[in-house]
């Protein structure tokens, strides 16, 4: 059978890609190595939970009309994501904010926080910051960063601050109001009946194989396929010829607790360094569970090898050049071919992100 378009990966690029192409009247089949759809953002309810098992996903977009399209399989709900930062024995609010600026110097108005801020760069700032550390110091002082940022970004990324490219930190909310939504997006939610149940119904009467590589059979696919869309690693699609990509990858630890609240809320950093895991998610709170147990997923950072789950790239200058590289190789060699998604891109895309570009591609 000759089908129009193969997508390989049913994550949300590749569930959105197939979804618009079905639409059009293609014949196209969606791949999917693993046992169950949804790939980094699936869920599977246990004790009444969605759990999410790949890490906790917030849907947030400015963007009506791609939140128009979210809102065709699945009602959202009002969850917002309000996460606390944990060092030694004492919590603080995230994002910075009032509240933050309240826990950490006492001050109360907008006028006293940017006063405290002033003081702390005219003591430490850097006009044309060349790492992570300098550009956080810039933003927030060198107290805020000692004590909220160090530990957990050398954490992440397994790096010293100094070690990692200013960008990374450019994403980091400050406001001068005591506001602990960490967005600041229109539209935000979590799908009413989880993210599985929301790929599902875009996938709803396309061809669907689990538990398919398409490496192992990439040949048979090409000549069985008008178009590819590819939304695995594009290194691993060409054998990491010219060399592997760096990202960093999660582990994951569950447990179930026999109590009706275990934290209070969804998400718990812990910044300090001695403890090994990044943060505590308590599942149940994203859709305002009231079941008397509740299961939490602590996250642990580790380092990437081939066959591991890639969760992050390292876009360095080294490593942008690569995937660079790979793109003007792939155009050569197989123009049918499209990389799309986190993996495909190597890049680091929000969801509403990852549904705009399939989108517009």
């Amino acid at each position: 059978m000759m089908y129009d378009l193969v997508i390989v990966g049913s994550g949300l690029y590749g569930a959105v890609s197939a979804y618009l192409a079905y639409q059009r009247g293609l014949r196209c089949i969606v791949l999917e190595r693993r046992s169950a759809i949804g790939g980094n953002i699936r869920d599977e309810q246990q004790e009444g939970i969605h759990v999410h098992k790949y890490g906790p996903h917030i849907f947030h977009t400015n963007n009506e009309e791609v939140w128009d399209f979210a809102n065709r399989f699945a009602e959202f709900n009002h969850f917002r994501y309000c996460p606390l930062a944990r060092n030694g024995k004492r919590l603080y609010h995230l994002p910075f904010n009032m509240n933050t600026f309240y826990e950490v110097y006492g001050v109360k108005t907008p006028q006293e926080a940017k006063k405290e801020l002033h003081k702390e760069h005219e003591k430490e700032y850097y006009e044309y910051p060349i790492n992570l550390e300098q550009q956080a110091v810039s933003l927030v002082g060198r107290k805020l960063y000692e004590l909220l940022i160090k530990g957990y970004t050398e954490k992440q990324w397994g790096k010293k601050a100094t070690e990692l490219p200013t960008f990374i930190i450019n994403r980091l909310p400050l406001r001068f109001r005591y506001d602990n939504n960490y967005f600041n997006d229109r539209y935000q939610g979590i799908p009413v009946g989880g993210y599985s149940s929301w790929i599902k119904k875009m996938l709803d009467g396309i061809e669907v194989k689990l538990n398919t590589d398409f490496m192992q059979a990439k040949e048979y696919w090409e000549n069985h396929s008008k178009q590819i869309i590819y939304t695995g690693a594009i290194d691993e699609f060409y054998d990491y010829k010219l060399g592997a990509l760096e990202y960093r990858s999660l582990r994951f630890e569950e447990k179930l607790y026999h109590t009706d609240d275990y934290q209070g809320c969804a998400a718990v950093n812990e910044v300090s360094e001695d403890i090994p895991y990044t943060r505590s998610i308590e599942h149940k709170h994203f859709e305002f569970g009231c079941q008397p147990v509740t299961i939490v997923t602590r996250e642990y950072p580790t380092e990437w090898h081939q066959g591991a789950d890639a969760f992050y790239p390292v876009n360095n200058e080294r490593n942008n050049g690569r995937h660079h590289e790979y793109r003007e190789m792939a155009s050569i060699i197989n123009p049918k071919i499209k990389f799309g998604g986190r993996l495909g891109d190597y890049q680091y895309y929000n969801m509403d992100e990852v549904i705009r570009r399939a989108i517009d591609r």
